[in-house]
């Protein structure tokens, strides 16, 4: 399907998340609703009885729930991950108000046994499962990995070789210290509308989440068209992690990545309140192992979007970054996993100031690094 870079901007502003209780409102309803409630309790408890309890608990507690403040969190709270299931893999896809994408493909040569039994559509196609998991909590299930050691989890972490200012009180599961556990994650989807069941298994623990499915709501991809790039970099992800934790403390809003056919080739800057910082990349294959360029690119993103893919730029071997004729940026970064396997992980981000045209793409792309 095709779609400009113009045509999602114009969808995201004609769709507006429009709360219940205005934002202005929610304050004053908030604090209604608790004193209320706490004038209720105070009545109940000079009054206990079977008739006080349905007349005067049950919408005391309703009050109080619905006054606390996370009856009015952010909808950004209740992001969920697209999950497709196929005979290749399964792919996740998130995205973050249509400016932001990431993709994690995992290829079934990464499992160790991968069964599928798909149900037949009425063409004689296969009914490929398509669903949505909360995002949080199927992080925040992953994370029980290699919690049963914890005190010597600590301790490999802290002769971890690589050590940085990036989130390093967390390991994540790709890091030294997890993959030293032994264990096994299972991944189980019985049928449409049944739980998607994560097994994690270690240490003669096993730990079984059933995450509640919701219907699919596909969003609609970026737009980046790898036919009309303008640029293309190949580099060591690690020299982009480091890049990104030297700009960190400057507290930038908008991080500006120029490419140009001359010194320097590649800079990335950015202006905060507390002060600005810039790298430049000189080109080379000790920085850059490839430099494509047609002609010179400036884009500006916002910086927390793109700071959300230093996990990604952690555990990754190498990075591609493209940018096409519209200014849609893709870093696609290529994981190394045990046995000579590889895996992809795929981010897309929109600029403040995009152009017109441009083409969609789904699929993650392996030719990025040829």
């Amino acid at each position: 399907m095709d779609s400009s870079l113009h045509q999602v901007w114009q969808a995201a502003a004609g769709s507006p998340f429009v709360p219940v209780i205005a934002k202005e409102s929610q304050f004053t309803v908030a604090f209604v609703l608790l004193s209320l409630g706490i004038a209720i309790t105070g009545v109940f408890a000079l009054n206990r009885s079977l008739v006080s309890v349905v007349a005067l608990g049950v919408p005391a507690s309703l009050a109080i729930a619905y006054g606390e403040p996370p009856a009015m969190r952010d909808a950004a709270d209740c992001s969920r991950v697209h999950v497709q299931i196929t005979e290749d893999g399964i792919r996740f896809a998130a995205d973050n108000s249509r400016v932001m994408q990431g993709v994690a493909f995992l290829d079934k040569t990464l499992f160790s046994a991968y069964t599928v039994n798909f149900p037949m559509s009425e063409d004689g196609e296969p009914d490929y499962p398509n669903f949505q998991i909360p995002l949080s909590t199927f992080l925040e299930v992953l994370q029980i990995f290699g919690s049963v050691d914890v005190a010597a989890r600590a301790q490999k972490a802290d002769q971890d070789p690589y050590r940085s200012n990036i989130r390093n009180y967390r390991p994540s599961a790709f890091s030294n210290q997890t993959l030293g556990i032994p264990g096994t994650c299972t991944l189980l989807y019985a049928e449409e509308g049944d739980a998607f069941k994560v097994t994690l298994e270690e240490s003669g623990i096993k730990t079984t989440a059933g995450l509640a499915t919701y219907l699919p709501e596909i969003p609609e991809d970026i737009p980046f068209d790898r036919n009309d790039l303008t640029f293309k970099i190949i580099m060591s992800s690690r020299t982009l992690f480091d890049c990104i934790a030297e700009i960190i403390p400057a507290g930038p809003v908008k991080l500006h990545i120029a490419a140009t056919k001359t010194s320097p080739f590649l800079t990335l800057s950015c202006a905060g309140d507390i002060g600005s910082s810039s790298v430049d990349f000189a080109r080379g294959k000790d920085l850059l192992e490839t430099f494509t360029i047609n002609d010179r690119w400036s884009q500006a993103y916002k910086f927390d979007f793109i700071r959300h893919a230093s996990e990604a730029m952690r555990i990754a071997s190498k990075v591609s970054l493209r940018g096409d004729s519209q200014g849609v940026l893709s870093l696609q970064f290529m994981v190394d996993v045990e046995g000579g396997k590889r895996s992809f992980l795929d981010f897309r981000f929109v600029p403040f100031v995009a152009h017109d045209d441009g083409d969609e793409d789904d699929e993650v792309d392996s030719e990025a690094y040829e």
